[in-house]
């Protein structure tokens, strides 16, 4: 689940709130209550970094993979 930041237009409370996708909005201001609550629009706080699985698993550095070896010799009977 997302966290949402709120601010209160009538009185300026800033608060954060765990919420569905799917929940509707918050509207009332749980300081002053008046219904001015409005969702802010912030940057998202998940980074990858590192030598995580990205760096090793999906990123590519542009080479091809090596064509596997065909066999030469005839196979015994």
């Amino acid at each position: 689940m997302p966290i949402y930041e709120y601010q209160c237009k009538a009185c300026g409370h800033q608060m954060d709130k765990l919420q569905n996708i799917s929940d509707e909005p918050l509207t009332d201001c749980p300081e002053c209550s008046k219904p001015e609550l409005q969702k802010l629009i912030s940057a998202a706080g998940f980074r990858l970094s590192g030598s995580g699985w990205y760096e090793t698993d999906f990123k590519s550095s542009g080479k091809k993979p090596p064509a596997p070896k065909a066999d030469s010799k005839p196979a015994a009977s």
